[in-house]
């Protein structure tokens, strides 16, 4: 046989097939076995204020989905606890009494006739303001 040939072989020892390769891997098989301490670790790191379940799994080498099913498994061992929603936060809510009057800022109003000038606030009514400036014009 020359170099670029090929001889197919089975495992059962023929010679027919289509199998041009066999390669044998040693060491471990890329599936990491893990401790029940390691998992309840893990699981419970997942569980901290502010931890996203997908970087702590990516961290220690696992999909999140392991992890969820970590937590799972540890909850229905009464190993964590139930699995519970945290109230939602609120802003409390202050209702004002309708009857009291809002305070408005004081706007001044300044009117100026001749060489008097009336300074009041615009909460002044709109009669007595009429009455004030005819009396001024009438003193002139």
């Amino acid at each position: 046989m020359g170099l670029d040939s090929k001889k197919d072989v089975h495992l059962d020892g023929s010679s027919a097939g289509s199998v041009s390769r066999l390669e044998i891997l040693e060491g471990p098989s890329g599936r990491r076995v893990r401790s029940e301490a390691e998992r309840a670790r893990i699981a419970a790191e997942s569980l901290l204020p502010g931890a996203q379940v997908s970087e702590v799994a990516r961290k220690h080498g696992a999909t999140r989905w392991q992890v969820y099913d970590w937590r799972r498994r540890l909850r229905q061992r009464g190993m964590l606890p139930p699995c519970e929603a945290s109230p939602p936060t609120f802003a409390p809510l202050v209702v004002e009494d309708a009857s009291e009057e809002r305070q408005v800022p004081a706007i001044k109003l300044e009117i100026a006739i001749g060489d008097v000038v009336l300074r009041t606030d615009t909460a002044i009514d709109a009669d007595q303001l009429s009455r004030v400036i005819r009396a001024v014009r009438a003193s002139r």
